[in-house]
Formats: structure tokens, sequence, C-alpha cells
């Protein structure tokens, strides 16, 4: 019974690891990451280290593997938020103002 628990263990470890890998390629992509909270992010990476105490405490296994899947993908996206961010905010508040002009254009310009 152990080891089949365990090999349900690694396989979802890869679900979920896999399951983050769209996030991360659209970040890539994109550099766009206006859809993510920096209070957030910085929570999920506080949470993160702290759980790493008792992850860590655990003997190793498929959930050491998951946690460190975890601790890599918030850390990248926090870095990014971070260096990609103000950019990122600036295109956004860009985006609103040619859309915001070109609203004001079209009803001023309406007979």
């Amino acid at each position: 019974m152990l080891e089949f628990s365990v090999a349900a263990g690694y396989v979802s470890t890869l679900l979920f690891a896999v399951a983050t890998l769209p996030m991360i390629v659209k970040a890539i992509a994109t550099r766009d990451l206006a859809s993510y909270s920096r209070s957030n992010l910085l929570l999920v990476n506080g949470g993160n280290l702290v759980h790493s105490i008792y992850i860590y405490s655990l003997p190793p296994g498929p959930i050491w593997l998951l946690h460190a899947c975890y601790l890599a993908t918030s850390v990248v996206m926090l870095v990014w938020h971070l260096r990609f961010g103000a950019a990122t905010d600036r295109r956004s508040a860009s985006w609103r103002s040619k859309k915001e002009r070109a609203l004001l254009a079209s009803a001023t310009s309406t007979p």
C-alpha cells in the first residue's frame, strides 16, 4: 500500500508541476504580469518559506519535489513582477489612455 501512495504522490506532483507551465510560458512570452498582485506574490513567497520548515522536516519524497516546484514558481513570478511589473503598469496605463481618448473623440464627433 505504501508504494501505491508514493506513486500517487509522484503522479500528482507531476500533474501540479505541469499545471503551472502555462502560467510560466505566458509570463515569459508576454512579460505581462499586470494580472498578478504583488502583495499576493509576496505573501505566497513568505508562506512558502515558512512552510519549507515543515516540508523539509519530512522524509524525502514527492512532497519535497512539489514544494520545490512551488518555491521556484513563486520566486520566479515575484522576480518577474518586480522586474517587468512597472513596465507592464505603464503599458496598461498607456493603453487605457489611448482607449479613453478614442472614446472621448468618438463621443464628441457624433453629430
